[in-house]
């Protein structure tokens, strides 16, 4: 089964550690649009070496907004997956924001990615990282698609859920607790966003 390397970039060698290592056939680097020269050079210079070797793709995401993050990154991780490919990823470069975005990525299709790497900048060790899962039951994965759809009336989502308002108040409790509902309205927060995936 073929490797995709779905990687963050900033500079060049934990990108390429983590191609000596993996072995991918495709890489696909997270950048925003019009992204630093830095980011730029990584991305020519990966193509100008490995260009021939390995499929280079580049996919363009935002650069602080971590919801459309982790959303694009589980997109491609869906794309690679439906092309039967094994998913390693990359978290050392780049801003936090995209580190977390596409870490969160990771946690919402927990079943789809073998690793979770982060190269350290002094000695080039790759750390794997937990490959974790929001933990949330279908039932709370329903409560808060319908929050996002714009849904307060705790009645109305009992009735959607087909679970008493008991039940519902519980499911409530234990989401704010995981901090993915506002802890003062009925609202769905990015975090609670992101879990939804």
């Amino acid at each position: 089964m073929e490797t995709t390397l779905i990687s963050t970039v900033y500079s060049i060698e934990p990108v390429m550690i983590c191609i000596t290592q993996f072995s991918p056939r495709k890489v696909v680097l997270i950048m925003e649009e019009e992204p630093p020269r830095e980011k730029e050079q990584v991305q020519k210079i990966i193509e100008d070496i490995l260009g021939n070797f390995i499929k280079v793709q580049i996919k363009e995401t935002s650069l602080y907004d971590v919801v459309q993050i982790a959303k694009d990154t589980v997109d491609t991780i869906d794309e690679e997956r439906a092309k039967g490919r094994k998913i390693v990823v990359n978290i050392s470069g780049g801003r936090k924001t995209q580190a977390l975005g596409v870490l969160f990525g990771c946690y919402a299709r927990n079943n789809d990615v073998q690793r979770i790497a982060y190269v350290t900048e002094e000695e080039g060790e790759i750390i794997d990282l937990p490959i974790l899962s929001f933990g949330i039951s279908k039932t709370k994965k329903k409560l808060l698609e319908e929050l996002k759809k714009g849904e307060t009336s705790v009645k109305n989502l009992a009735l959607k859920l087909g679970i008493s308002r008991g039940m519902t108040y519980n499911h409530i409790r234990e989401l704010r607790n995981m901090g993915f509902i506002d802890p003062e309205k009925l609202e769905i927060t990015s975090a609670g966003e992101i879990a939804t995936l």
